[in-house]
């Protein structure tokens, strides 16, 4: 394979992951120290994760690969993200209600391992289709 599907291949198996719940593998797809950047901050793995397992188990977060474009160990990744929000998160008790958005994350590959990880999300509509009140 290319270096392009080789950094592609990663992000496929770090979406699986995702949506299995699976932080051992998401661990263990990141590099020692990755740096992890998102709308709800940035930090390394043990920064990171309490917010993803919210995401995960609170909203049931699921990514559906919509694209991936690679430039050398670069890759671009363009899901459809949904959940249902089924138990507390972020403070707030579940609305049972649904929510489908768009969202992006950007990553660089080194070594087999994402090394850097950006992510974007339109978190007001995530809030206003879950019912939950948006933060100020």
């Amino acid at each position: 394979m290319s270096v392009e599907e080789d950094a592609k291949q990663v992000v496929r198996h770090y979406v699986e992951a995702f949506n299995r719940g699976d932080m051992n593998t998401l661990r263990a797809l990141l590099a020692e120290e990755a740096e992890i950047q998102g709308v709800f901050g940035k930090g390394l793995f043990e920064k990171i994760e309490p917010i993803w397992r919210q995401l995960i188990e609170g909203y049931g977060m699921q990514l559906h690969i919509q694209s991936l474009i690679a430039e050398g160990n670069v890759v671009a990744a363009r899901y459809v993200e949904s959940g249902t929000f089924r138990a507390p998160a972020f403070g707030h008790q579940p609305t049972g209600k649904s929510y489908e958005l768009v969202a992006m994350e950007w990553f660089e590959i080194e070594g087999g391992k994402i090394k850097r990880r950006w992510g974007a999300r339109d978190s007001a509509a995530q809030a206003r289709q879950l019912g939950i009140p948006l933060s100020a």
